[in-house]
């Protein structure tokens, strides 16, 4: 129950942080002009570095050791959903922000990123009903067992 408990913080994390990205952060870099964007951005980069990188390895071991200990239907769909989030990061932003901090930004690149964030804004969304819907089952079965006895 630990480890569940610690995957719900993560995935919160994650959940608030990609619903702030996604509606104040990436739409705010349009009102950037693209010599103001690119000193911006590169703070902002590392800045929300030692946010993300935390919460997502945090979440991948979790979700790595919950499938390990207890493989069902919650681990083994967590884990997909996780890869697709990591796959969409690599894949769509990793290449959307190196493109900003090349200074190849235009307003179609911005509009993507918003746009195509909400890939992941979906998946981190769903990731965390998906734990905690888990993590209410489990109590509920933990409550049902302590009143039997």
């Amino acid at each position: 129950m630990k480890l569940s408990i610690l995957r719900l913080l993560f995935d919160f994390g994650l959940l608030v942080l990609i619903w702030m990205v996604q509606l104040i952060i990436y739409p705010s870099f349009q009102f950037y002009s693209e010599s103001d964007l690119l000193p911006w951005h590169e703070k902002y980069m590392v800045a929300i570095s030692f946010v993300v990188i935390p919460l997502m390895f945090g979440q991948l071991i979790t979700a790595i050791l919950q499938l390990i200990h207890n493989r069902n239907w919650f681990s083994i769909v967590s884990m997909f959903l996780i890869v697709m989030v990591w796959v969409s990061t690599f894949t769509q932003f990793v290449p959307i922000h190196d493109a900003i901090a090349s200074g190849e930004t235009n307003k179609q690149l911005l509009e993507d990123l918003v746009f195509k964030n909400w890939i992941r804004t979906t998946i981190w969304t769903l990731i965390f009903i998906w734990t905690f819907i888990n993590i209410f089952r489990q109590l509920s079965a933990n409550i049902a067992a302590h009143n039997k006895i």
